[in-house]
């Protein structure tokens, strides 16, 4: 990874692309602020698609795919399969997996913005919402958040 893009400065994070076999992780990185394009969500499978677009989008290239990470420029293989343990590959990495106010849609990696207005019905009361500017998804910080905010307390144990 080039110093100039290190992972654990919020200014600079590297932008991702994953390959297909990282989904529920591309979910965590989303969470934690990452732009990180999927090559499922663009249903993409064939690794020289994969390659092709990580480079075109200069996108830093996360993969479990010995052979795929080894071809790209700015790539990182992962062991894994868990996704909690390939959180802690990144972490020793020095990629910040923190949370923050929601910045990136999980489901289609739009960007997030302060819902203005009346909230849906089904969200809590009380709750701040962001709405996915592309795919129009809302997001509050719930259930979900507080159980990714504790796997990602857990990895420095």
């Amino acid at each position: 990874m080039n110093a100039d893009r290190s992972p654990s400065s919020h200014s600079t994070r590297p932008t991702l692309f994953l390959d297909v076999m990282l989904g529920k992780l591309t979910t965590y990185l989303r969470m934690c602020g990452y732009d990180a394009a999927s090559a499922r969500d663009r249903g993409i499978e064939d690794d020289d698609e994969i390659l092709k677009q990580s480079q075109e989008e200069d996108r830093t290239l996360i993969t479990r795919d010995e052979q795929l990470s080894e071809r790209a420029e700015n790539g990182v293989l992962l062991t894994s399969l868990d996704p909690t343990d390939q959180l802690r590959e990144l972490d020793a990495r020095g990629f910040d997996l923190s949370l923050s106010d929601p910045a990136r849609c999980s489901s289609c990696n739009g960007t997030l913005v302060p819902e203005r207005g009346k909230s849906p019905d089904h969200a809590p009361d009380g709750k701040r919402i962001w709405r996915c500017e592309d795919c129009g998804k809302r997001f509050w910080k719930g259930s979900h958040w507080e159980s990714v905010e504790r796997t990602l307390s857990d990895l420095k144990r």
